[in-house]
């Protein structure tokens, strides 16, 4: 393969490398990021040296984590993101400057220049996004407070970028070097940046929805993925014009499109290229990585690495205190951010080129930043194995249980997503309700959005009792466990017999059961929602909506009769299978002659 061309053979050590080494890195429990750091480190300068112009790659691959920041900003819609300015703002500026200004101190005190300290440590501040994303996205963390956190933080760092870098020729200035440039560049440079976003946001708006409309209209599927990712590779430019982080460009154009048509078809297209791009963004990381600095001075190199993460984590530690973070989601916070991000690399590079510090000082930190990604995964693994057990016992919610005797006309047994339904018809209709469940998660949720839930089995007599089971009218069981309900049943019809019952049936083998124990109000949970979107269905194919509607009810009321039908035959299976086809065939057989019946009237009235 002599005179194969450079892009096959590098796409063919890539993909052999990243297909080996993740593989084998999710088998042993590493994640897929380990891997493709792995993968990096294996082929390059310092591994087989397969490939050596790591920047050039590391410059490409960072596509990827544009391509993350828009299909996020995707998900977060304008007003979404408004609501999130206090966290972003608030919570991103104390952990960029808190961070900051420890590691600062720190430097000094060992005797580090202000100069390099002041760096230093705006560099070390940041974050990789490409980690903790990805990571974030695997665990599907972003939901979760700690998720929400850390994403207006690692946002406030995109924002954060242009004040980090505006500086460094002031700072090679003041060392004897571009002494001619004026802090009216600067103010000017500002101004055109807020113009740039300003009129993108507000050209954004008004043009991007059209082109996509009129680009769908050519019923050209390629041409509309090639439309989003030339959006994508057009917003990079153009913030790199201005000087901005190509990702919040990206990220602004997410979150303009976050409300159109076109988000679903915008996220499927771009998908697959935001992984492999991500995968490679991971794999230069590894390659990236200067083991000479490293086996050169590996003591200056532990010292940075430990002594920065070390710093970083006891401010971000003290920030999810302050933030209020549930206590066994504040390691796995603090390690996606304590470790260095993809951003340093650019501060180091750029305060190396304006002479504000030597490039072996600006290699040491960039290896530093490397290994501390490289590490992060790892560490993460380990926190999951042995630190997070000991955080869930240790923040296990011990809750009292019902004590006083209940008098209201209502016991809800389980305040799961079918009983919260339930429990919130009779709040607003402003009849109480005693509301029990085992789960004590489910409890304090629910206690924090106002509701009045207690902690408790019901499959118990003596709480049973004390809920009010001997003079309440309804009793509702709606836990998901169908052992569970059937024990709640058989409990209540055994002691309170005269106490109705209103139930919730799992599946067919539920409800058959229920009804066995005399239980006349049984809904499955997803009967009803099954109907409405077959009516949906029908109106797509378009049946008016009076007729969707009827049809739907017709089978509604045929499906009912034939579950009594079937009833008395549900433990015999050769006679359950025989009902249920000549349920089906009779059904066929009633809504053909209804069409039939239905076609002829329509004919009549238009002959007449």
């Amino acid at each position: 393969m002599e005179h194969a061309p450079a892009w096959l053979l590098n796409s063919l050590i890539y993909l052999s490398a990243a297909v080996i080494a993740v593989p084998i890195s999710k088998a042993l429990g590493l994640g897929a990021i380990i891997g493709y750091l792995a993968a990096g480190i294996a082929i390059g300068p310092w591994g087989a040296g397969l490939v050596t112009n790591v920047e050039d790659i590391l410059h490409f691959a960072e596509f990827g984590v544009v391509l993350m920041l828009f299909l996020v900003g995707l998900e977060l819609e304008p007003r979404r993101l408004w609501s999130l300015r206090r966290s972003i703002f608030g919570w991103g500026a104390m952990q960029v400057l808190g961070c900051a200004t420890l590691l600062m101190l720190v430097a000094m005190a060992c005797g580090v220049s202000w100069r390099l300290s002041l760096v230093g440590a705006l560099g070390l501040a940041l974050s990789s996004t490409a980690i903790a994303l990805q990571v974030m996205e695997e665990r599907n963390l972003l939901p979760t407070p700690s998720g929400q956190a850390a994403f207006s933080i690692l946002l406030f760092q995109d924002v954060a970028a242009i004040p980090i870098l505006a500086p460094l020729p002031l700072l090679g200035a003041a060392s004897g070097q571009n002494s001619d440039l004026a802090p009216v560049e600067y103010a000017q440079a500002a101004i055109k940046i807020i113009a740039v976003i300003a009129s993108f946001i507000l050209g954004g708006r008004l043009l991007l929805r059209p082109v996509f409309r009129w680009i769908a209209r050519s019923n050209t599927p390629e041409i509309f993925t090639a439309a989003a990712l030339l959006l994508v590779v057009g917003i990079s430019a153009l913030m790199l014009l201005v000087g901005l982080s190509m990702a919040l460009g990206a990220f602004l154009a997410g979150v303009l499109l976050a409300d159109s048509e076109y988000r679903r078809e915008l996220e499927t297209d771009l998908e697959p290229f935001k992984g492999l791009l991500l995968g490679l963004f991971f794999i230069a990381v590894g390659m990236s990585i200067d083991f000479g600095v490293l086996r050169e001075s590996p003591g200056a190199m532990a010292l940075v690495v430990l002594g920065f993460l070390a710093v970083k984590g006891v401010v971000i530690y003290t920030l999810a205190s302050h933030i209020q973070l549930p206590l066994a989601e504040r390691p796995v916070f603090t390690l996606l951010l304590a470790q260095g991000g993809e951003f340093a690399f650019v501060v180091f590079q750029a305060a190396a080129g304006a002479r504000v510090f030597p490039a072996e000082t600006a290699s040491l930190l960039i290896g530093a930043v490397a290994v501390s990604m490289l590490l992060s995964p790892l560490v993460l693994v380990a926190v999951d194995r042995l630190l997070l057990p000991r955080f869930a016992r240790s923040d296990a919610t011990t809750l009292e249980e019902i004590a006083e005797q209940q008098e209201a006309p209502v016991i809800l047994a389980g305040f799961g997503r079918y009983g919260q339904i339930v429990g919130r018809v009779m709040l607003a209709e402003g009849i109480p309700a005693t509301v029990l469940d085992h789960d004590a998660e489910m409890v304090e949720a629910a206690r924090s959005f106002g509701y009045r839930v207690f902690f408790g089995d019901a499959t118990r007599l003596d709480l049973l009792r004390t809920a009010g089971a001997g003079t309440a009218r309804v009793l509702v069981v709606a836990v998901d466990d169908v052992e569970q309900s059937l024990a709640i049943v058989d409990l209540a019809r055994e002691h309170f017999p005269t106490l109705p019952i209103v139930a919730r049936a799992r599946d067919v083998t539920h409800w058959n059961q229920l009804r066995e124990r005399g239980v006349t109000l049984v809904e499955r949970e997803l009967f009803e929602s099954s109907l409405s979107s077959a009516r949906s269905v029908l109106q797509l194919l378009g049946q008016p909506a009076h007729v969707a509607r009827q049809t739907a009810m017709r089978f509604r009321h045929h499906n009912l009769a034939l579950f009594e039908k079937m009833r008395p035959h549900f433990k015999d299976r050769s006679k359950l299978i025989a009902t249920i086809k000549q349920g089906r065939q009779q059904l066929e057989e009633q809504m053909t002659q209804e069409r039939a019946d239905q076609e002829k009237r329509d004919t009549t009235r238009w002959v007449d």
